[in-house]
């Protein structure tokens, strides 16, 4: 499946169930690289346009760069309110935009789709000279609670393609490595409390488990019920994250 499909059965869960980002990660945009109103940023595969969303507020202008078109379509749709959100049809290594155009380019639980050289060189290319690439994940705290331990053992037993795709072996060394450039970081507190709709919507979300169709579906959302049942507290889960800013100047 190429890389831009991966989420189309999945855009309504990822809408729903997919945590946002929290507003004091603006911080270390503000006070490292220079982030004001003013500012053009451009959001490379924004899906449904949460990573678009804190920069929205603080007044940017922002384009959403992403290549499939039902994720797309619902950043248009759901970032309607905001003059200053443009979506466009591109990819990380070719966004689209002009050369030279951009104060801050960022991808939010992107970069391990495209982490290449081509990709680094389009971010080169339409940033303004001495402006950012900022790289950012909700990274999971998978051994903080019991609920979360289990959660990762269900990932272990039914995810597709899981310990493959999954994006925490993110390390400074590796990006420097692919960019020729030192990476800064900034860490934030971030969380979802969801009831049990939501866990398995936040489940569903994610490209590496099985489909409705798939025969290991069943006996995965029996297995994340039963971890619901023994682990909630007011029929209520809390998934905690680390977001995490990888940042490094151009």
């Amino acid at each position: 499946m190429k890389t831009a499909d991966r989420f189309s059965d999945r855009v309504g869960d990822y809408i729903r169930f997919r945590p946002g980002y929290p507003e004091a990660m603006l911080e270390v945009f503000r006070d490292e690289m220079g982030l004001s109103p003013e500012s053009v940023v451009a959001d490379i595969g924004c899906g449904p346009g949460h990573s678009s969303l804190p920069f929205l507020k603080f007044g940017c202008t922002v384009f959403g760069v992403e290549p499939n078109d039902l994720m797309r379509n619902a950043a248009t749709e759901i970032l309607a309110d905001y003059e200053r959100f443009e979506a466009v049809e591109g990819t990380a290594h070719a966004t689209g935009l002009s050369e030279n155009s951009v104060d801050i380019a960022v991808a939010a639980q992107a970069f391990h789709w495209f982490n290449d050289s081509e990709s680094v060189k389009e971010f080169g290319r339409i940033l303004k000279p001495g402006g950012f690439a900022a790289l950012i994940w909700n990274e999971r705290r998978l051994d903080a609670t019991p609920f979360l331990r289990d959660y990762e053992a269900l990932l272990l037993k039914f995810g597709t393609d899981y310990e493959t795709v999954r994006h925490d072996a993110i390390t400074h060394s590796g990006l420097a490595a692919v960019f020729g450039k030192e990476f800064r970081m900034a860490t934030y507190p971030n969380l979802q409390t969801l009831d049990l709709e939501g866990v398995k919507g936040r489940l569903m979300s994610s490209s590496y488990t099985p489909a409705q169709d798939d025969p290991r579906f069943g006996p995965m959302i029996e297995n994340l019920e039963s971890i619901f049942a023994e682990h909630n507290e007011s029929d209520r889960i809390q998934i905690l994250y680390d977001t995490n800013v990888f940042y490094t100047q151009f």
